[in-house]
């Protein structure tokens, strides 16, 4: 039995590639390298470097591979861009996702787990969402990944197709092990910023909008530490293999930090006072995003460990400084 891993060169794919290597699994990724790289995929582990919506590729790695379960994370994932580019959005989130899909039927691979994202949620409140919260996504980016979540949703009605669509919040730090982290020089991700600033990669940050509705006026979030996640992931195929029933679960720890509470922890952990700027609201960010995901500790059995905003960000500046070190 071996997973294909889409994006498995990226951020959270190339994390996904480690729990899998760790676990004893057969792995092989497919990653086009368009934010990704070579060179995070561990020794024993293949990639083959093309699209994922290409089917032709596909159809082939699963044949020779013997895929039986995909694990899906290659996607466009900057809310902001996809406002200005949404049919770029819908080209390769959606419409690449169901040619993976078809791949998958077609060569009878039974197990699916989707990197779905708490966008689909879009403006919430400030209460934490629950998956049978409406769906409601305010941005390209948010619709991209729901209509994912629609086609699995129906696929696996019409054919021997189960899979675990996992709705993530904001993932941030860095492999404990220090193998690994996000690694995207031009990455969007508020903590990645964060450490680049402190370190002196960049010379101020900004804070996107001061008038949100939240206890600073900045946007609160649900960060969750990217091996927290991966183990969801884990725990989601051994799921899918116990012969689970196909679901959906959110991600995160429960509880949100503003903006200006992260950057706060960055510099203190850092002992850098950074130079941070004001700047308008970005177009497709809504003022808070909180999880409750019970659902995933109660049917998949996940739990998580470390749940330590001081320990994110310190596992991103360790990984930072590797980057730099390497000249990256």
């Amino acid at each position: 039995m071996t997973v294909l891993v889409t994006g498995g060169a990226g951020y959270i794919g190339g994390h996904m590639v480690l729990g899998l290597k760790d676990a004893g699994e057969k792995v092989v990724v497919i990653d086009n390298l368009s934010t990704g790289f070579a060179w995070a995929i561990p020794e024993g582990i293949e990639l083959i470097v093309g699209d994922f919506g290409d089917g032709d590729l596909v159809q082939r790695v699963i044949a020779e591979h013997g895929v039986d379960a995909i694990a899906h994370f290659g996607a466009k994932i900057v809310v902001p861009e996809s406002v200005t580019d949404p049919l770029g959005y819908y080209r390769n989130n959606t419409a690449n996702a169901l040619t993976l899909m078809e791949c998958a039927v077609k060569h009878g691979v039974k197990h699916f787990i989707f990197s779905s994202t708490a966008a689909v949620y879009g403006e919430t409140g400030s209460a934490p969402v629950t998956e049978t919260t409406p769906l409601a996504p305010i941005s390209p980016y948010g619709r991209s990944k729901l209509m994912v979540e629609w086609m699995l949703e129906d696929a696996a009605r019409a054919h021997d197709l189960r899979y675990v669509a996992l709705r993530y919040f904001n993932v941030a730090g860095a492999d404990p092990k220090g193998r690994l982290g996000q690694s995207a020089k031009n990455a969007t991700h508020l903590i990645k910023v964060g450490a680049q600033t402190a370190l002196g990669r960049r010379s101020s940050m900004s804070i996107f909008g001061v008038d949100y509705p939240t206890r600073d006026g900045t946007c609160e979030r649900d960060f969750i530490h990217v091996s927290d996640l991966i183990d969801a992931h884990l725990d989601a195929l051994a799921y899918l293999r116990r012969g689970g029933a196909s679901l959906v679960c959110n991600c995160g720890y429960g509880h949100g930090a503003t903006v200006k509470e992260v950057i706060d922890v960055v510099k203190q952990v850092s002992g850098v006072d950074f130079k941070v700027e004001i700047s308008p609201r970005r177009a497709g960010d809504p003022a808070v995003i909180v999880a409750r995901a019970e659902r995933a500790r109660e049917t998949l059995g996940w739990k998580p460990k470390r749940d330590n905003l001081e320990e994110i960000v310190r596992q991103a500046i360790d990984w930072e400084r590797r980057l730099h070190n390497r000249g990256l």
